[in-house]
Order: C-alpha cells, then sequence, then structure tokens
C-alpha cells in the first residue's frame, strides 16, 4: 500500500480497538479494488467521541467505523441517520455527506448476508436469542424484518427481554416477540428444535470457558447455533452445539460482510461473493498470526 497526497483515511472509533481485525478487511479490498485508501484504529478516550467526530470531519475523512462503547452516543453527533440504523438504535458506520456525517448500521445487514451464506433460513423458522442487550436488539429487529415465525428471547432479567420484545412488537404491530428468563429455557415445546443466536459476551476470550446455558438438554433443541462472538473462533457455546448434533458458527463472517457494506458505502465499490470469500480467507490467515 502506498500512501501519497491523495491518500483517503477512514478509520474505526471505540474503546479498545487494540483487537480490531477490520484494517486487515479494508486494506485487503483496497488492493484488490484499487482505492487509494488507508484505514487506521482509534482508541478513542470515555467522553472525547464529539471532539474525534469533529475532528474526523475537519481532517476530510472519508468514513469512519463505530464500534463499542459508542454505536449509540455517536448518533446525535450526526447530520443524518439512515432509516435502518435509526430502528436499530445504532450506528457502526459514518458516511461523510456534505458538511457532516450519516450514520448507517452494516453489522445487522452483515450478519444477515453471513448467515445465508452458511446456509441459515429464514422465512416460516423459529429463532432463539440469548441476551437482552444492543446486540440482541438488533439481531431482534433485523429477524423480525425477515418473515420468521417466531422470536423468543432469553435473559437473566426477564425485565429486559420483555423491554426489548414490547418495542419491537410496538414497532410491527403484533406479537412476534415473546420474553423468557433464561432459566424457562426448559419450558420450550417438547420435540421442537430452534435456530439460536448467543448475543452476549459469554464464552469471549480470555474467558473461554464458559456459555450462558450450560445444561446439555438445552442443546438438544438447537438444530443451528450461531454465536455473535469470533474470538476464540469455537466458543463453549458452538461446542455445546456441536456435541448435541447441532451445526454451529462463529461471528467472523458478520465481521467480514459489516466491513464489506462498509467499504462500498465509502468508496462506491461493489464487493463481489468471489472477492468477499477471498478476504474471508485473507481474515482467517490473519488471524492465526
Amino acid at each position: 500500500m502506498e500512501i501519497n497526497g491523495r491518500t483517503r483515511t477512514c478509520g474505526l472509533f471505540g474503546n479498545p480497538v487494540e483487537h480490531t481485525m477490520s484494517p486487515a478487511i479494508h486494506h485487503f479490498l483496497a488492493e484488490k479494488t484499487g482505492q487509494n485508501l488507508a484505514y487506521l484504529p482509534w482508541c478513542v478516550p470515555q467522553g472525547a467521541l464529539p471532539d474525534a467526530v469533529k475532528g474526523a470531519l475537519a481532517m476530510d475523512f472519508l468514513g469512519v467505523n463505530v464500534t463499542v462503547p459508542y454505536k449509540n452516543d455517536v448518533i446525535p453527533l450526526l447530520s443524518e441517520v439512515d432509516e435502518l440504523a435509526a430502528r436499530i438504535g445504532a450506528v457502526n458506520t459514518l458516511v461523510r455527506v456534505g458538511s457532516g456525517f450519516k450514520g448507517y448500521n452494516t453489522d445487522m445487514p452483515g450478519l444477515y448476508r453471513a448467515m445465508r451464506s452458511d446456509g441459515v433460513t429464514f422465512e416460516g423458522e423459529k429463532f432463539l436469542i440469548l441476551g437482552a442487550g444492543g446486540a440482541a436488539r438488533a439481531v431482534a429487529m433485523m429477524l423480525a424484518e425477515k418473515s420468521v415465525k417466531e422470536i423468543r428471547i432469553l435473559n437473566r432479567s426477564f425485565s429486559k427481554a420483555a423491554d426489548v420484545a414490547g418495542e419491537i412488537n410496538g414497532y410491527l404491530g403484533r406479537e412476534l416477540v415473546l420474553p423468557m428468563e433464561l432459566s424457562a429455557w426448559r419450558e420450550l415445546p417438547a420435540g421442537e428444535r430452534f435456530t439460536v443466536i448467543q448475543a452476549t459476551n459469554v464464552g469471549m476470550y480470555p474467558k473461554v470457558e464458559d456459555a450462558v446455558i450450560e445444561e446439555p438438554g438445552f442443546y438438544e433443541k438447537v438444530k443451528i447455533g450461531y454465536d455473535l462472538i469470533y474470538n476464540p473462533m469455537e466458543t463453549k457455546f458452538m461446542k455445546l452445539v456441536r456435541q448435541s448434533g447441532g451445526e454451529a458458527f462463529h461471528g467472523f463472517k458478520m465481521l467480514l460482510y459489516q466491513g464489506i457494506l462498509a467499504f462500498e458505502l465509502w468508496t462506491g465499490e461493489k464487493i463481489s461473493e468471489e472477492l468477499a470469500g477471498l478476504t474471508y480467507a485473507h481474515l482467517l490467515q490473519e488471524m492465526k498470526k
């Protein structure tokens, strides 16, 4: 990669950012598409996000990714917010528009593309979501728009699960999302198997020996388990799914596709599935280093 006077800058705002794989995605895509683009991670201290956004505008950044803990905090700092991002309530991609940034959410379209590429079906299917935080809420909103038959949110705090379910059901105007306490999984209909999305940070490196639910009986109800975590590449949740005969996937492809969608928004390039596959292979190599 050559840096010169025509190089456009993109970056990542978050805290921490040391673990990010995003530069590997964007520099590989830039090389393959001939874009003169540099991507840098920036650790933004608490309270400094407004200054970071102003600085990115002043220095004419082409675009910015936003990660935890700032996906909600960044919204008031934007000149526009995409409709999908507004519904989800989280922004992870900023695109320069005039004198400001427009906010998008590429996480959920990225998750959808990742799951589709792994053979997951949506229409008429029943889903369980483990967790009721911001990621779980976004996943539930994504699923609600994909003609799924039913969504159950399982969380240690029933009230939080009920809040998310109520919000999404209110948006839909019908009862699609059902809240449950995590310990109530035994009340799930007998004989049914579900697609389960693990949307908590339980099992994330370095606490790799933990899972939200440990009981083998739960995993007998899982036909597909999708963990949003991608480090480690096989979480305890995934191991338990596979031990009970289900298929299990990690969040690495979600990372890939959210990055591809951001790159497309910034550059106008359309990334083919062939190039997406090459980028995925490149990321796997980088993870092993």
